[in-house]
């Protein structure tokens, strides 16, 4: 026990050593990166009081020869004095302050300095880059200004040098632009007596001034040719040559009010006045915009012309196609409705089937009116043939729909006939196969034919009497007939193979007789049972006479089956 309590509070001293170590460095560490921060705001104020201000102003002092030069000069001395006696030992104190209480455990106090130093120290660092700069603004304004008025000439003298060489192009425009090329010359020579008398608040305004009049002039000499030559040329010959095509097209049958080309022509024309005033008075500004919209335009006019060209000929040719498709499904129900009393009195017609017939009807009639309608608009010149082209494909497809619906009519009463027609033929094929039947059991002399018989037979004829009532009664009722004549059908099929079973049995039942009587005198039994056999023959049992006969030869002769196969 006393071993364990020694080995728990030698761990507990360790612990606690441990923890004053940590807590030890980390109290290092922390007052180490406080006195690099102020090792840092130290630096970054001893960069404040080096910044060469005095030699700024030395150079200010020495170009000093106007009131409001001299008054800016004072006025920054006065700030730099007031930076440099007054706020830079105020942070000086404050460095020296942090420096000795960075040893303190007043961890909150001190943070709390260190952010208005450094607040301190940003405030007189943007003082002082200020000051610099508007100082610099005077020291460097002749090198600066030089070299953009140095840049500004060059471009100058590049477009005076092309509108020189051009002269012819800009017509009348010449004599303006020339007073404006004057008045950047004098503004140039503004520039250099400002620069002389060390004017700077002027030179700044007289830049700006020649660098907005230079970029406006480059634009005019580029621009003002092209201008003109669209204004006056281009857009006034493409005005004349639609009012020309308009005129010729108009005269020789087209619809073109859609276009609006009397309005439109005048309201152009009127435009393109508005825009040469602006451009002799030097106002570019969207000129060469709304001429290109108003070429793309009088371009667009050229298209729709040809476009109304191309559609007179596809119109005739679209319309010469319909008008054909239209007269030959005129004339199909034209003569469907000349024959549709004939057509009820045949055929038992149901009403949705005459319904169907005046539906395509009404609506071919409001097709033959809208299609007279685009005639008339078309003879009388009231409609633009890219339009008549567009309403003559639409009746084109409404025509094709009728035409569909007229095929599904017309073969529906098609049908009907088909099966009249195929109802006859199969009554052809029945009584014929009826005929077969009473001839076959003619033939065969049977000594009995049993009464059931006479029932499929009886039956058969009566069916056949229903087709025949049926096909002579007018109108004809199609669904009627088509069962009558599957009843009939197949009752004579039945009848036709019990007539054949018939006359197989008794047929094979009389040679299989023949056959044994070759075997009577060798066994008393076969005699027996062909006698047997014989009185069933004779009843009309030729099944039981088969049976019994074959039965009995078997016992004499294995292959029995086999030879009245052939013989059959």
């Amino acid at each position: 026990m006393n071993g364990v309590s020694l080995l728990i509070a030698t761990c507990i001293i360790l612990s606690i050593v441990l923890v004053a170590i940590t807590l030890t460095l980390i109290h290092r560490r922390r007052i180490q990166k406080l006195k690099e921060e102020i090792a840092s705001l130290d630096k970054e104020k001893n960069l404040i009081v080096s910044m060469p201000i005095m030699s700024e102003l030395t150079k200010v002092e020495a170009i000093l020869k106007n009131e409001k030069l001299e008054e800016k000069y004072r006025e920054w001395q006065k700030r730099f004095y007031r930076i440099k006696d007054e706020r830079i030992p105020e942070i000086t104190d404050m460095i020296i302050e942090l420096d000795l209480l960075s040893g303190t455990k007043d961890r909150q106090g001190l943070e709390l300095r260190l952010a208005k130093t450094e607040i301190e120290v940003y405030k007189a660092r943007e003082s002082v880059d200020e000051l610099m700069e508007e100082i610099k603004e005077v020291t460097l304004s002749e090198e600066k200004y030089r070299s953009i008025i140095t840049k500004l000439k060059n471009k100058y003298r590049g477009f005076v040098q092309e509108f020189q060489l051009h002269k012819a192009d800009y017509e009348e425009m010449e004599t303006i632009i020339e007073l404006q090329l004057e008045n950047i010359e004098k503004r140039f020579q503004d520039f250099e007596t400002s620069m002389e008398n060390n004017e700077y608040d002027e030179v700044v305004h007289i830049v700006k001034a020649l660098d907005a009049m230079i970029d406006h002039m480059s634009i005019i000499i580029v621009e003002i040719p092209n201008l003109l030559l669209m204004s006056k040329m281009l857009i006034p010959k493409r005005i004349e040559e639609i009012e020309h095509i308009y005129q010729d097209m108009t005269e020789n049958g087209y619809s073109l009010e859609y276009l609006k080309i009397d309005y439109n022509m005048k309201e152009s024309k009127k435009h393109l006045k508005d825009i040469l005033d602006r451009i002799k008075v030097l106002n570019l500004e969207d000129c060469m915009f709304e001429l290109k919209t108003m070429l793309d335009y009088l371009d667009g006019i050229f298209n729709d012309f040809e476009k109304e060209k191309l559609c007179r000929k596809l119109y005739d040719e679209v319309n010469s196609d319909f008008e054909h498709r239209l007269r030959k499904t005129n004339r199909i129900v034209k003569d469907i409705y000349d024959q549709l009393d004939d057509i009820k009195s045949m055929y038992h017609l149901k009403s949705k089937d005459i319904q169907e017939l005046d539906k395509v009807k009404l609506r071919l009639e409001k097709l033959n009116s809208d299609y007279e309608e685009i005639l008339e608009k078309a003879t009388s010149v009231k409609l633009a043939y890219s339009k008549l082209v567009k309403d003559i494909e639409e009746l084109s497809g409404s025509l094709t729909e009728i035409e569909e619906d007229l095929d599904i009519a017309l073969k529906n009463l098609g049908s009907m006939y088909d099966d009249e027609v195929r109802a006859r033929d199969q009554l052809e094929e029945i009584e014929d196969l009826l005929r077969q039947c009473k001839i076959r059991i003619r033939m065969y002399k049977l000594p009995i034919i049993h009464n059931h018989y006479f029932i499929e037979l009886s039956e058969a004829n009566d069916a056949i009497l229903e087709i025949v009532k049926e096909l002579d009664k007018k109108p004809i009722m199609i669904k009627v007939l088509n069962t009558r004549v599957d009843t009939a059908r197949d009752l004579v099929l039945k009848l036709y193979n019990t007539t054949t079973d018939m006359i197989k049995k008794a047929k094979l039942a009389e040679e299989s007789i023949v056959y044994g009587n070759r075997y009577r005198s060798l066994s008393p039994e076969l005699d027996y049972a062909l006698s047997n056999a014989e009185d069933l023959f004779q009843k009309g049992m030729y099944q039981e006479a088969l049976d019994v006969s074959v039965e009995a030869i078997e016992a004499i002769d294995q292959q029995v089956h086999k030879k009245l196969s052939r013989v059959s």
